[in-house]
């Protein structure tokens, strides 16, 4: 009679560990604490009961550790949803960060493209003290002489190109003073100023494009194009995001199922160390449950491990810098698994694809460019014709010396036979200083308007009375031309070669949507056929408990129906993560993820020259 009490104590003990121990069929979102936790991180078990051997003691105690995960903090848990992981994965993930100065840095260089056409502002000032020796040619002593020249001179100007039509013009304005010990020379000091203008104005080759026009033409679609690189890092990046959080999700849950696995051992354990104190069962019973028991440790181990890995994969996507204090945060993820029945266009996201995947964006643009390479080659295969004209102005004043020049006759109104005699004069006496040369005093009234300072000399500049103007064209014939017929071949070659490429990554970009949705569809059907997994596999386990409990099965069967469990649990939990990551890697594929997750992206490009 008291052996029969004892069994059917143990019978009604193990139909409530059943029902204590049944799972819901309710989907949580995965706990990272399955069981409390200690100060250290450590699963806190009950204490072993009077009625637990030795053996089961030492075994509740090795449990402690399992879930502890190296280098984090279990009072430092931080709840994550999906949203804020994306979020501060877009203000700290370092590769949208390279990617956002990439797009600056293209920027800046198109800016320096432009530093082409910005007006130069010249200044030269000059000074010079010039003494030279002068040997007479006259006499027998060989004596010799010198004469000196100081000047300072400066001289400025502008130079400017021209962006529309290629032209460019400078304008330069020179003045000098010049006193010199020559008496050869008619003023001292002299005052010498100029300022002309000229333009250059090609009219067929380089009229419509040039070297620089080209280049900026491009650098401008290498813009745009990096423009695109950043919102392919971006949409990349969020579905790494999405990818990782949805690991992390699985990971947590897959170690809560194992948990939950190794304490129904737990509980076998307890009951038959019931049974062997009652006398019901063998010693040996013990054994194989804490056979059972270490193999289900063993997966709760690799279970943290893979938890582990997980949210070490998620920190990096959303933590900048490597000696953050985010990295000893525990990770909760707050979002649970999604599921929907609505079918999946495939027209329709293949349309989305190929308008929206930034590597064809990015094709599209290169296209461009060799639109650009091909019409700039074609226009050095014209003649040049240039357009010059100048217009220059001359102005002069000094201090007379008594002196006058047949140079300056025709200005001055003086005698040409006695200027004649005078300037033979003047040339004897550089040869030999020895020669006295009488002066030759300059007429008052046609004089003056030379006689004067710098003033005196800008007057007779702007007086536009000494002027000279020049008007040309200059025609150049390649007669071969070899460099611009081989430039365009290559640019009709690389265009021939752009179209194969695009159509190849076309035919890509259309796989990875088909299997994409494939993947999505199956996901969703993995997900039914795993909840009546779940389902059939509970009440396979429910019979088998019952069975085993009126002594009709051993816990080999039984063990066998736990682990069945355990991997339905798996396989539910998985479909229904693969689904969720299947969804991303759609969004991915068809280059909806900014939209899907309604991300606002400001191009970093910030000013168009």
């Amino acid at each position: 009679m008291k052996i029969l009490q004892i069994t059917v104590f143990t019978l009604i003990l193990g139909i409530a560990g059943v029902f204590a121990q049944a799972p819901d069929n309710k989907v949580e979102i995965a706990k990272n604490s399955p069981e409390p936790l200690d100060k250290q991180g450590a699963a806190v078990t009950p204490a072993p009961e009077s009625n637990v051997s030795a053996p089961a003691a030492s075994m509740f105690r090795r449990n402690a550790p399992l879930l502890r995960r190296v280098g984090v903090e279990t009072e430092q848990t931080v709840s994550l949803s999906l949203d804020d992981a994306i979020r501060k994965a877009l203000q700290n993930n370092n590769n949208i960060e390279v990617s956002k100065q990439n797009v600056k840095k293209a920027e800046f260089s198109l800016k320096g493209l432009f530093g082409r056409y910005d007006p130069v502002f010249t200044v030269s000032p000059n000074y010079t003290d010039n003494v030279q020796p002068v040997s007479s040619v006259f006499g027998g002593g060989g004596s010799t002489g010198s004469f000196s020249s100081k000047q300072l001179r400066i001289d400025s100007g502008v130079t400017h190109f021209i962006k529309p039509g290629g032209g460019s013009y400078s304008v330069l304005f020179n003045n000098a003073r010049t006193q010199t010990s020559a008496t050869s020379s008619q003023f001292t000091p002299t005052y010498d100023s100029d300022l002309s203008f000229s333009f250059i104005q090609p009219l067929f080759r380089n009229f419509n494009i040039d070297g620089q026009r080209r280049l900026i033409k491009i650098q401008r679609k290498r813009v745009t194009q990096s423009d695109a690189d950043f919102r392919a890092q971006t949409i990349n990046t969020i579905a790494q995001v999405q990818n990782s959080y949805w690991d992390l999700v699985f990971a947590l849950r897959d170690q809560q199922n194992k948990v939950e696995n190794l304490n129904l051992s737990k509980e076998n354990l307890r009951q038959v160390e019931a049974r062997i104190k009652a006398g019901s069962s063998a010693p040996l019973a013990r054994a194989e449950v804490l056979t059972e028991l270490a193999n289900r440790e063993t997966d709760v181990i690799s279970a943290a491990e893979q938890v582990a890995r997980a949210e070490n994969a998620l920190k990096e996507l959303i933590i900048r810098d490597p000696s953050s204090p985010d990295w000893s945060t525990q990770l909760t993820p707050t979002d649970p698994p999604v599921f929907g029945q609505d079918a999946i266009d495939l027209d329709a996201v293949v349309k989305d694809a190929l308008q929206n995947r930034p590597e064809l964006a990015r094709l599209r643009i290169e296209k461009e460019i060799n639109d650009v390479d091909i019409k700039y080659f074609k226009d050095q295969l014209k003649p040049q014709i240039d357009l010059k004209a100048s217009y220059a102005l001359t102005g002069l004043s000094g201090t007379p010396t008594g002196l006058t020049s047949p140079l300056l006759t025709p200005l001055i109104g003086g005698d040409p036979q006695t200027d004649a005699q005078a300037f033979l004069l003047q040339q004897l006496q550089i040869l030999n200083p020895a020669i006295i040369v009488p002066n030759i005093t300059l007429n008052p009234s046609t004089n003056q308007r030379f006689v004067g300072g710098l003033d005196r000399s800008l007057n007779n500049l702007f007086s536009n009375d000494f002027r000279t103007i020049q008007v040309g064209v200059t025609f150049s014939f390649p007669l071969r031309n070899t460099q611009a017929k081989a430039d365009l071949g290559f640019a009709k070659a690389e265009r021939t070669r752009l179209e194969a490429d695009t159509r190849s990554n076309e035919q890509t970009v259309v796989v990875e949507v088909r299997n994409a949705v494939q993947a999505v569809e199956s996901a969703r059907q993995r997900i039914t056929a795993a909840e009546e997994g779940v389902k059939n596999a509970e009440i396979q386990l429910e019979g088998q408990r019952k069975l085993y409990e009126l002594g009709r099965s051993d816990t080999f069967l039984l063990f066998q129906r736990e682990n069945d469990l355990a991997t339905a649990k798996n396989a539910l939990i998985r479909a229904q993560t693969d689904y969720n990551k299947a969804l991303a890697d759609l969004q991915r594929a068809t280059s909806t993820t900014l939209t899907v997750n309604n991300i606002q992206i400001e191009s970093p490009v910030t000013v168009n020259p």
